[in-house]
């Protein structure tokens, strides 16, 4: 434990963390190619609840029926339907531009703080919010062709998905401070593993196992729950826990570069459009985290399965 006080050690991590979730885009992508959207969101969040089980169960003695209903909201709406909004935007988008709207996290956390649970803000925040918003439609104005005029539609799946994460952050803020992460994330899975699991039951794998390469793609989906949910979680708690929670969000700013250069190798086209528009994105989401930590008491975390202490 000596190592985590150490700020080189904590850079390290913070590095791991960042290129663990950059990563995690271009692992969607490979798991796709022999498996449904709604397969890869089921199996991901199978497999992550299957992992974090034993920790699920050694907490259960922390379960009230009063957070139940927060519990719910973080299973469901941060982490198990983003799954599926994650996976089925990348059926039409590439993973690249999925990585760069993902960073949306922190600004619809403020927005969605301000306007159901009176998060305090300044004008600066304002402006980081503006900022985030106008590379946002930046990045969803360009389409296939990466030029401003076409509309890519499935690039809303994706607003969709870092809504629901900011529903749920600002639930779990506001309803369950009592609870660490590590609780919230481990209990929260204990409800939708199941759900996930009866679902892919439900599902065809006739033209999965016609696939020659599925093994590897599952492979990818399997790494994309256990490393890129579990350990990360495990990882990202413990940085919280022996540094600060500024320290471990100013992973936001990184993984979207992880995901940029995971595109670049599988051939993606990167346009000076999308950087600039990223760039939006994250000035924004430093303004918001620049007064949000100190005067809101609100933690803009970018994964969606990660609660600070």
């Amino acid at each position: 434990m000596i190592f985590w006080e150490k700020r080189w050690f904590q850079f390290a991590i913070l590095m791991l963390l960042a290129f663990i979730w950059g990563s995690s885009f271009i692992l969607m992508k490979i798991g796709l190619k022999s498996f449904s959207s709604d397969q890869a969101a089921a199996i991901r969040i199978l497999l992550a609840s299957l992992v974090l089980l034993p920790i699920s169960l050694k907490q259960l003695k922390m379960l009230r029926r009063k957070d139940m209903p927060s519990l719910l909201i973080a299973g469901f709406i941060g982490s198990l339907f983003p799954a599926f909004l994650f996976m089925k935007a990348e059926t039409r988008i590439d993973s690249s531009l999925a990585g760069m709207l993902n960073s949306l996290t922190p600004v619809f956390t403020l927005i969605v703080g301000m306007l159901f649970h009176k998060t305090a803000f300044r004008w600066m925040q304002v402006a980081g919010l503006s900022l985030g918003l106008v590379g946002a439609t930046g990045l969803i104005l360009a389409g296939e062709g990466f030029h401003l005029g076409t509309f890519n539609s499935y690039a809303l799946y994706i607003v969709l998905a870092t809504c629901f994460y900011a529903i749920s952050i600002n639930q779990i803020k506001s309803h369950l401070p009592h609870l660490t992460g590590i609780q919230v994330t481990s209990l929260s899975f204990l409800f939708i593993g199941p759900v996930a699991g009866i679902y892919l039951l439900t599902t065809n794998f006739a033209p999965v196992v016609a696939q020659p390469g599925w093994p590897i793609h599952l492979l990818a989906l399997a790494t994309l729950g256990i490393l890129g949910t579990a350990l990360a979680m495990l990882l990202m708690n413990s940085l919280i826990r022996y540094s600060s929670a500024v320290t471990a969000s100013s992973v936001t700013y990184v993984i979207p570069i992880f995901a940029i250069m995971w595109g670049l190798l599988d051939h993606e086209t990167i346009s000076l459009l999308h950087l600039v528009c990223m760039a939006f994105i994250l000035a924004g989401v430093y303004l918001i985290n620049r007064k949000s930590g100190k005067r809101s008491g609100l933690e803009v975390n970018l994964n969606p399965d990660i609660v600070s202490d």
